[in-house]
């Protein structure tokens, strides 16, 4: 995998940085404390993470989720039913952040989880989607979105409870019982996908202007 100047700059600044989020919360003076430890400048902060402390918490779910995937990738699913599939894909993204469990309780506490900001929105469904592309998913009409949609929902709720430091069997049925529910959602499945696509749609539609404004 090829990683950019930007990339590496990203990942040292938030190597850094992680060991203090316990204590100081993912906040502009850890981030600014970890910068100086890591020996950047403030140009390459501001190559890194352009937007501060929002893009190093993105990295964050980033790498986890690339972590998920590599591991699910080196694993052979093929016997597994498809709910167990996609339990198991969440159980490995769970995994991937499990070192940095009080990281994602401070994401929690700026508001980041559950999920209710733009750029949360994106990347609840972009585990949504990794999960399901390991799980073998290839639908390209309305079931592809329909998948993601559904999953999505129920990702809030499992990091919540996870958060809790379940026992791992604990943790597993918990799993396993909501993704029944997302599985048995039926007709009601468009209630519960619309509104994860609306807003979505609204947050890629919010950062085109700032997207054209980059280019300039």
């Amino acid at each position: 995998m090829t990683h950019t100047p930007t990339d590496v700059l990203r990942s040292r600044w938030l190597d850094a940085l992680l060991p203090h989020i316990a204590f100081d919360g993912w906040t502009d003076a850890a981030a600014a404390l970890a910068a100086r430890e890591a020996g950047l400048s403030a140009g390459e902060q501001a190559l890194a993470a352009p937007h501060g402390v929002i893009d190093l918490i993105e990295a964050f779910f980033a790498a986890a989720e690339a972590e998920a995937a590599a591991t699910l990738a080196a694993q052979d699913l093929s016997a597994l039913r498809v709910p167990d599939k996609v339990k198991r894909g969440v159980l490995a993204w769970l995994a991937a952040l499990e070192p940095n469990r009080e990281a994602v309780r401070r994401a929690a506490a700026r508001g980041f989880l559950p999920w209710g900001a733009g750029p949360a929105v994106q990347r609840t469904w972009s585990v949504a989607d990794m999960v399901w592309t390991a799980a073998g998913d290839t639908a390209t009409d309305y079931n592809r979105y329909s998948k993601r949609g559904l999953l999505a929902a129920t990702i809030p709720g499992i990091v919540m409870y996870w958060l809790d430091g379940p026992t791992p069997d604990d943790l597993d049925a918990y799993i396993s019982r909501r993704l029944r529910q997302a599985s048995g959602a039926g007709r009601t499945a468009g209630k519960v996908v619309s509104p994860v696509l609306d807003a979505l749609k609204a947050v890629r539609r919010g950062a085109k202007p700032s997207e054209r404004g980059q280019g300039q």
